[in-house]
């Protein structure tokens, strides 16, 4: 079982990928599927990982952006023909920097990876 560390990290991970094609703007988000799935499919995976948080966490850390994700995600894992984009763009712009803040305030940063000689 993963411990609610790992789970943060899994958080972060998905974050960071949402926004390197995010990155890339609005238009390339409505214009190339390939760039929704992979926001989608990141953000389900988001919510997934804050699912698992644990109740101890939940308690030490209370906030409802926790049930918030939890709930975007189940919408857009069970709305398979009518997931509303401008939502999920809302989310990615407006959202995800707060969310991703909060959990480097409760975490810290990520460890880097690489050889530092």
């Amino acid at each position: 079982m993963r411990d609610d560390q790992l789970r943060l990290a899994d958080m972060l991970e998905a974050i960071e990928l949402i926004e390197k094609y995010a990155q890339r703007g609005r238009s390339a988000f409505d214009e190339d599927e390939l760039i929704r799935a992979w926001i989608v499919h990141h953000l389900e995976i988001l919510g997934e990982a804050c699912r698992g948080l644990s109740d101890d966490f939940r308690k030490a850390h209370p906030d409802e952006l926790w049930s918030d994700v939890v709930s975007f995600r189940n919408v857009l894992a069970h709305q398979y023909f009518g997931i509303d984009l401008e939502a999920v763009w809302e989310v990615v712009v407006r959202d995800l920097p707060e969310l991703k803040k909060k959990i480097l305030e409760i975490a810290g940063p990520p460890p880097t990876t690489g050889d530092a000689s």
